[in-house]
């Protein structure tokens, strides 16, 4: 009981080592396993293969009265099954894709509305939608834009300012 206990705990440690070492298996010996297995040989998958092993062959030792070979099978297949899911969830997490970051150029053609009034060929604020979010950024025009105005964005100048024109209705 005291050996699968302590490759349960042990299990429990590897796995907060690797949540500190993040990789380090992986990049061992120039990158050698980093490919190797697609994934498989990775410290949280060992890892949840060893607490598994150790902590399933105590529980079936404890509650069962079995022999320390019996126990040492249902701890393999706990591991394996812990080690499996941990695999697939590692993979699930890392195919995981977000939206493509907005940039100044996605501007160019949305509408928005001046804060601050724009003086003929000088800087004014405008109130634009980036990326589902209010941004505020300095707006130039060629002619002046009171208050208010709706505007469309012509250029994208920097990263805080735009070229403008009043949108005619």
């Amino acid at each position: 009981m005291t050996l699968f206990l302590g490759l349960g705990i042990a299990g429990v440690a590897l796995l907060a080592l690797s949540l500190i070492f993040d990789g380090i298996l992986e990049g061992l010996f120039g990158g050698l396993l980093e490919g190797l297995f697609g994934g498989l040989v990775s410290l949280p998958v060992i890892a949840g293969f060893v607490s598994m092993l150790g902590f399933g062959g105590a529980i079936v030792l404890g509650t069962t009265g079995a022999g320390t070979l019996l126990a040492t099978v249902a701890g393999i297949a706990a591991g394996l099954v812990a080690a499996l899911l941990t695999w697939k969830f590692s993979r699930a997490l890392m195919r995981d894709q977000t939206d493509a970051t907005p940039r100044d150029e996605d501007l160019v053609g949305t509408s928005g509305s001046v804060v601050t009034a724009i003086p003929a060929d000088g800087y004014g604020e405008v109130l634009l939608r980036l990326g589902g979010q209010l941004v505020k950024l300095s707006a130039k025009s060629t002619v002046p834009v009171a208050r208010g105005a709706e505007v469309w964005v012509e250029a994208s100048l920097s990263s805080t300012s735009v070229s403008v024109r009043p949108v005619e209705r």
